[in-house]
């Protein structure tokens, strides 16, 4: 974790430990849970004061293998992607005339400044919400008040909430311009999601307020 995000979340550490002795537990009890222990803070790995797009997960892929600490990404060995993540990439397609990759790593997004951010930070393997209520939303909402601060302070930021649980983070992220629409899956994307363009608004809102688009064109 990048030394500014660890001051950032110092009020909620207590809020960390419980859940980590939560994942103890469901260790000890046998259950497995994704992601990778050293995975589950990567989205906090590049520093607090790089970001300038925030996007919102729900929680990891409970698929094994899956999850790899941002949302929406996965391993670029997963095969066949996840049908969010495909849907993500038609979007793309239609918005930025981009080629999306055969793969889902997104790390080049997280490398220029997107935060790739789930609000509930493990799941167990193949029980989709299992963690839920845990703890890791207070750790999360510490975080998403941290980048509201930042804009406070006149640094360029955009937020992009796809689906409801998503979209009800909106009041703590005043005054960061949101791009709200439904969520990818398969079962909302086609209320809402296609044809939203997220992509070109992050652009022109990060331009508005000086900022550097993000080049949300992948390598293959």
């Amino acid at each position: 974790m990048a030394a500014d995000w660890a001051d950032a979340l110092a009020p909620v550490e207590d809020r960390i430990a419980e859940v980590m002795r939560f994942l103890d537990a469901e260790t000890a009890a046998g259950k497995f849970w994704a992601p990778e222990p050293d995975l589950i803070f990567r989205a906090f790995e590049r520093p607090l004061a790089e970001v300038r797009v925030l996007i919102v997960g729900q929680d990891p892929y409970p698929t094994p293998g899956h999850g790899i600490g941002l949302c929406f990404a996965v391993d670029r060995s997963v095969r066949p992607l996840p049908p969010s993540l495909k849907n993500i990439y038609k979007e793309m397609r239609t918005d930025l005339k981009a080629v999306p990759p055969e793969h889902g790593d997104l790390t080049t997004w997280s490398e220029q400044g997107v935060l790739l951010l789930n609000r509930v930070l493990t799941v167990e393997q193949g029980q989709r919400h299992a963690h839920r209520r845990q703890g890791w939303e207070d750790v999360t909402a510490c975080a998403i008040q941290a980048l509201a601060r930042r804009a406070e302070a006149g640094a360029p930021m955009v937020a992009i909430l796809w689906g409801d649980p998503a979209r009800t983070l909106a009041p703590l992220l005043d005054p960061v311009p949101v791009i709200e629409s439904a969520h990818p899956s398969p079962l909302s994307a086609h209320k809402g999601f296609f044809g939203s363009r997220p992509f070109s608004r992050a652009n022109q809102l990060l331009a508005e307020q000086g900022s550097t688009p993000v080049n949300w064109s992948l390598p293959s």
